[in-house]
């Protein structure tokens, strides 16, 4: 069988900040003896991603050598800007940009968010370096059927899943390292190595996350109070959160269903 992470094609590889999609860079580098000239390495910020997903990225690329292309929504052409480390936008300015440009707020049923902020925005800069035909990889595991059809069906690569690596696989790699991904909070509740308080993770799991910290959900919530909306219409808007947030009880008892999305883990 032949390995799934060996490249020899123009490929962008999706880095989602997530301790899955950098195992898969990690084999990418093991099977092609470092970066292969044909492979870029994109990671698209979003503004709302955890100060230590920033810090994952950035050790990452220093430790394994790897220059990864920091990338950031902007409303105006070419619609991308490059960032890098310091530079990267910490109080979600690409997402409100996105949002403002949009006049609506995301939702479940239109995802415009993940499109624009990551898909898009890597497809541009692809398109904009003369490499607009090269395939897409991202970090999907085997352990996650739902999400693999519809990945397959858009000829994105998934190594992972081919090589039949699971989420144990992957926390294994990572308790062998000097290095990891510094997201657990209360309840052993981990960030998703996507937008801190993305509404589609469950919602005991941003109870939790907003507990740990309730600045989390000022952004949020000031977002719903400028469009005059929510982002879920089966929940409480995230201002109702962050105050149901402060008493002790718990607000979504039996209710913790994530739903995946490009942004990965």
């Amino acid at each position: 069988m032949r390995d799934p992470f060996v490249i020899d094609s123009p490929t962008c590889i999706s880095f989602s900040g997530g301790r899955t999609s950098a195992y898969m860079l990690w084999r990418v580098l093991q099977s092609n003896g470092g970066l292969p000239r044909e492979a870029i390495v994109c990671f698209a910020n979003t503004g709302k991603e955890d100060e230590s997903t920033l810090a994952f990225v950035r050790d990452c690329g220093v430790r394994w050598g790897v220059d990864i292309v920091w990338l950031e929504f902007q409303a105006h052409s070419p619609k991308f800007r490059l960032v890098d480390f310091e530079s990267a936008a910490r109080n979600g300015e690409p997402f409100e940009a996105l949002i403002e440009y949009k006049k609506y707020l995301p939702n479940p049923v239109a995802r415009f968010c993940t499109e624009e902020l990551k898909a898009k925005a890597i497809s541009r800069y692809l398109e904009s370096v003369g490499v607009a035909d090269a395939e897409m990889m991202v970090g999907v595991r085997a352990d996650e059927p739902r999400r693999l059809p519809k990945l397959r069906a858009r000829n994105l690569l998934v190594p992972l899943a081919d090589a039949g690596v699971t989420q144990v696989d992957v926390q294994a790699f990572w308790k062998a390292q000097e290095f990891d991904l510094g997201l657990v909070f209360r309840d052993g509740i981990t960030s998703l190595g996507n937008c801190d308080l993305c509404f589609l993770k469950g919602p005991n799991q941003i109870m939790s996350l907003i507990r740990d910290k309730p600045e989390r959900a000022v952004w949020w919530a000031d977002q719903e109070g400028k469009i005059n909306a929510t982002f879920r219409s089966d929940r409480p808007s995230y201002g109702s959160m962050l105050q149901f947030s402060k008493e002790q009880t718990d607000m979504f008892a039996g209710m913790d269903e994530s739903i995946p999305c490009f942004c990965g883990d």
